[in-house]
């Protein structure tokens, strides 16, 4: 755990230089626009520590997998979001001598990213190797009004004496991506329109043929006296650049303003990208920075107006919540169901930025509570778009008639995971997605989802559980053997209750549905059962005989679920006990001692519980969390949320305030150490339940929203804005009071613990905790 990031409710602030931390800081300060993302590297020479990150969404590359031992099933590739042409870059010399803060004395330093406005800024005083003193400071933004838009400011003042001082913005698309397989490129250059003058790049990905077309104007001045260029510009294949010199006195500022326009061949067709590029780059000059700024800063004021949480009474609280909400909406938009969240987002290399069923568990709830109901919809129709390729992927390992299995990783539908413990036995995924659906019905009331496409998804999902699950004699039961849960300290199990107990809903739930449709429009589900060749009669009575059957771990001398079989086998040691030194276990330990030990990575049976808490009392969550959370290690960034609610949930408010921090803070304090390799994007979702769900204790039983709110001991208050169907609510808990304010002209009735509560439009309610309510 690191702590140099200043605390402060609205900003990101790094105050200090320190070398070691680059990469987390890299990680820390990313900016992005849901269609394209950055690493706060420098713009100029480097040579230290750095991960080089722009990224572009939906532009990837199936690196050839690389495995020890190929086993029937495995994909042949790793899809990656490749790291994409680098329009940063400003070559600086100062009297001949290329700037490199590695190789300077750093007397002053400070990194900001303002969360409220989306500008990231940097301020550095330093000495460099000719013993000459400078101030430099950049800005730059991702625009969320223009998605294609990149614009940076760049300023240097010699400190102590005049100084020749080149600028010498360029586009680079020679990039490599760090955790390439086999060392490959990924791009080549399209030799198209690289000529003098044009400041333009375009390249083409090997094998999936996408286009990038980057291109730029640049604007010189002194202290703000517009600087001539002349003709300094330089072309190649893959680079473009375009320079200017001035003598600059001691106290005067030489700066360099770059707009850049990012053409890709996902919006475009291929052979007009080089024209739009430039017909765009111009619009976006023509703009001007302070209108640009101005555009992208309201369209955030907006975002905090629908999304923010304020918490009064603790900083490092407030500014951890804010960052995980800043960093979801740069990440996601919603605007393009082609699109997904990866794990890192657009932050860094590891996972690929593909997507996992973090997406469905973790993040679609912030989505359906804080933005239009077309956002989360755009969700479930990724899957749904990628529904054949589930169906294709099951028939790979053996399943048939129109049996889905979702892969646990993916960009465009195909499985790109090549652990088999991961690949073919985290098959809980399937269920995540199931649960997606329910969520998205039962919180917006849209049940048109279900005829509209949903329901071919849950029927696929359920006809692989069906074939999965086996018939015990021994037990009398199904079973379903060989399996990993979201524990992925366990391989290899049988019968984990997660899994078990999902696949039983995923099949309850279906069945529902199909019901409901049969009754509800009896035309449309005859198309879908013509569809899907759905043979009513066998296919649900299995089901059924399945539901009533399955067998669900659990022992009754502890009275809890087991988490699968053969668990109390294990040698029940808390983490508590083991040495600080041995943490985190996964650094540390062999993979075989791990799979022995009792410790697990997150959220399992605890999972299972929150997501059919409905289904369970009280006393039955308390004892399952106290057996195992004392053995959970929270090695997984998706851990500690869950842990959080469910902490509330049973009244342990110290427990859920520690599970709060360490979900919240995990990439600002670097919890797990590993925040240099990106940000944990879909986490940041887990943290916004774990106080909407967790703090304000938001369900939805029986289609009515109820509230169950506690104050974390060090809050003065906290609140929140939410959608609930037509309805959007302003919520502000106190220590004493919960105030629902109704913003719009939808009446609603809710319940406050077990109290109705009815909130007229555009008035509201104060819930007095002694369960006295007022009028306002």
């Amino acid at each position: 755990m690191k702590d140099y990031i200043l605390k402060d409710e609205w900003n990101i602030i790094e105050n200090k230089f320190i070398p070691e931390y680059n990469r987390i800081s890299e990680s820390i300060f990313s900016i992005g626009n849901g269609h394209m993302g950055q690493r706060a590297n420098f713009e100029e020479a480097y040579s230290g520590d750095s991960l080089q990150g722009s990224y572009l969404a939906g532009v990837y590359y199936p690196d050839k997998t690389r495995v020890g031992w190929w086993k029937n099933g495995y994909p042949e590739y790793f899809a990656k979001v490749v790291n994409s042409i680098n329009w940063i870059g400003i070559k600086v010399m100062l009297d001949g001598q290329e700037l490199d803060l590695a190789k300077c004395i750093i007397h002053d330093f400070e990194r900001k990213l303002d969360m409220y406005n989306g500008i990231l800024s940097r301020t550095v005083e330093f000495t460099n190797a000719a013993g000459h003193r400078y101030k430099l400071t950049s800005t730059r933004f991702l625009s969320l009004k223009e998605p294609d838009a990149a614009v940076l400011r760049y300023s240097i003042a010699p400190v102590s004496a005049t100084s020749t001082i080149t600028l010498e913005p360029y586009l680079n698309g020679d990039v490599t991506n760090e955790d390439a397989n086999y060392d490959e490129k990924f791009w080549f250059a399209v030799p198209e329109n690289n000529s003098p003058g044009n400041n333009l790049v375009y390249m083409e990905t090997y094998k999936t043929g996408f286009r990038a077309c980057a291109a730029m104007e640049t604007m010189f001045d002194v202290n703000n006296e517009p600087l001539a260029r002349g003709n300094n510009y330089t072309a190649r294949p893959g680079y473009a650049a375009s320079a200017a010199t001035a003598e600059v006195k001691a106290g005067d500022t030489f700066t360099v303003t770059k707009y850049v326009a990012l053409e890709i061949s996902l919006y475009h067709d291929k052979d007009s990208l080089p024209r739009i590029a430039h017909e765009r780059v111009a619009a976006i000059a023509g703009k001007g920075l302070d209108t640009l700024q101005q555009e992208h800063e309201a369209m955030w004021h907006h975002k905090w107006q629908e999304s923010d949480i304020k918490i009064t009474g603790d900083t490092a609280a407030q500014q951890a919540i804010r960052y995980n909400i800043f960093q979801l909406y740069q990440t996601y938009t919603g605007d393009d169901p082609r699109l997904n969240i990866g794990p890192k987002g657009f932050t860094g290399e590891k996972y690929g930025g593909v997507t996992y069923w973090d997406t469905e568990a973790y993040c679609l709830p912030f989505y359906l509570r804080t933005a239009d109901k077309h956002v989360a919809r755009n969700l479930l129709k990724y899957r749904y778009n990628h529904l054949p390729k589930a169906i294709e992927n099951a028939a790979k390992l053996g399943f048939g008639n129109g049996a889905a299995l979702y892969p646990m990783v993916t960009i465009n539908g195909e499985e790109c995971h090549n652990e088999w413990e991961i690949t073919f036995e985290e098959i809980h995924r399937n269920g995540a997605i199931a649960y997606a659906i329910f969520n998205y019905v039962r919180y917006t009331g849209d049940e048109t989802v279900i005829a509209d496409f949903a329901l071919e998804v849950l029927i696929a999902i359920a006809r692989f559980w069906a074939q999965r699950v086996s018939w015990s004699e021994a037990k009398n039961a199904y079973v379903i053997l060989g399996v990993t849960g979201p524990n992925e300290y366990e391989n290899n199990v049988n019968n984990n209750w997660y899994t078990n107990t999902i696949a039983r809903w995923t099949l309850e739930y279906t069945l529902a549905q199909i019901n409901r449709l049969k009754q509800d429009d009896p035309g449309r589900w005859l198309e879908i059962a013509g569809k899907t060749t759905f043979a009513e009669g066998h296919e649900s009575q299995q089901w059924t005989d399945i539901i009533d059957k399955i067998y669900l771990p659990y022992d009754p001398d502890k009275d809890i679920f087991l988490q699968q079989d053969g668990f109390l086998d294990k040698e029940l040691i808390p983490v508590s006990e083991l040495p600080a030194s041995e943490r985190p276990i996964h650094a540390n330990w062999s993979w075989d001692r791990i799979l022995r030990s009792c410790y697990i990575k997150q959220a399992d049976v605890l999972q299972g519980l929150y997501m059919f808490e409905d289904r369970f009392d009280r006393e039955t969550i308390s004892r399952n969390f106290n057996f195992y959370e004392p053995l959970t290690v929270h090695e997984s960034s998706l851990s500690a949320s869950i842990h959080c609610i469910m902490a509330n949930s049973i009244g342990n408010h110290a427990k859920a305030y520690e599970m709060y921090l360490r979900t919240a803070r995990l990439d600002l304090d670097d919890y797990n150490d590993d925040t240099r390799d990106g940000l944990h994007i879909t986490s940041m979702g887990g943290t916004w339940m774990a106080i909407v769900e967790g703090f304000a204790g938001l369900r939805v039983n029986n289609n009515i929203l109820q509230l169950s709110p506690s104050l974390p001991a060090g809050w003065q208050s906290f609140s929140f804005r939410i959608i609930f169907r037509e309805a959007l609510l302003k919520i502000t808990i106190a220590r004493d009071e919960t105030t629902i304010e109704n913003i719009s002209g939808q009446k609603l009735q809710l319940l406050v613990f077990a109290d109705e509560v009815t909130v007229m439009p555009e008035s509201k309610v104060n819930y007095h905790h002694n369960s006295q309510k007022t009028m306002a």
